[in-house]
């Protein structure tokens, strides 16, 4: 499980000890990366920077292409995911919360990858402000931990339904912790949707070379 980052502040009228740039921070899967804005609170509220192209380059090794936004409103208990998408050209998100707070896990659904069937979860909330990027090919969910939440993606690609694919939430060889477990609230798609060791059987789930093949060419460019 990733070590959550405070968020930063940068005000120096007030006091607050001011900071240079955004905290970018690898997670232990390959292609995570969660990043802390600095946050600039002043008797109006507060401003920060939630996506800065300068920074994600630097840490991933390549631009994000954003091609499409989402948005998603949940009530409490509502888990969404495991989605992916496949590859190429896949679909890396850039995740923030805008409202409440959300367990956001990502799993790592690439067939040969060192760390295929591993997953990572974070907590994201509108306090910190925190992105989370989710590079091609692996899985996505999250579950609403307030009564409400709103969670924005910045995706790589448009939706595309006949790429699109899920593994189920509640598959019990995963054992994701899903606070309310078999009794969260999933879509009839999800609920529907194959086991990671279906999904491995039928072939639906992207290669590590694939993946990684890919990731090179977006350095490339």
């Amino acid at each position: 499980m990733a070590t959550l980052t405070a968020p930063r502040y940068c005000c120096g009228r007030f006091g607050v000890a001011t900071v240079s740039r955004v905290d970018a921070q690898a997670g232990s899967i390959d292609g995570v990366w969660l990043f802390t804005p600095i946050l600039r609170p002043d008797d109006r509220g507060v401003f920060l920077e939630s996506f800065k192209d300068s920074v994600f380059a630097e840490a991933t090794g390549h631009r994000f292409d954003l091609k499409q936004m989402n948005i998603s409103v949940s009530k409490q208990g509502t888990v969404r995911g495991i989605h992916f998408a496949d590859v190429p050209p896949g679909q890396a998100k850039y995740v923030q919360c805008f409202d409440g707070k959300i367990l956001d896990i990502v799993v790592d659904v690439r067939v040969g990858s060192p760390t295929f069937g591993q997953w990572e979860a974070m907590e994201l909330d509108s306090e910190s402000r925190q992105g989370l990027y989710i590079a091609e090919g692996l899985g996505h969910a999250f579950c609403a931990l307030s009564e409400n939440v709103t969670v924005g993606y910045l995706c790589s690609e448009p939706y595309a339904p006949t790429r699109e694919h899920g593994i189920h939430p509640l598959d019990t060889e995963l054992g994701l912790p899903w606070p309310d477990g078999a009794n969260s609230v999933i879509s009839p798609k999800d609920g529907a949707a194959p086991s990671l060791a279906e999904a491995v059987e039928s072939g639906l789930l992207p290669s590590w070379n694939q993946c990684v093949e890919y990731y090179t060419g977006l350095r490339g460019r």
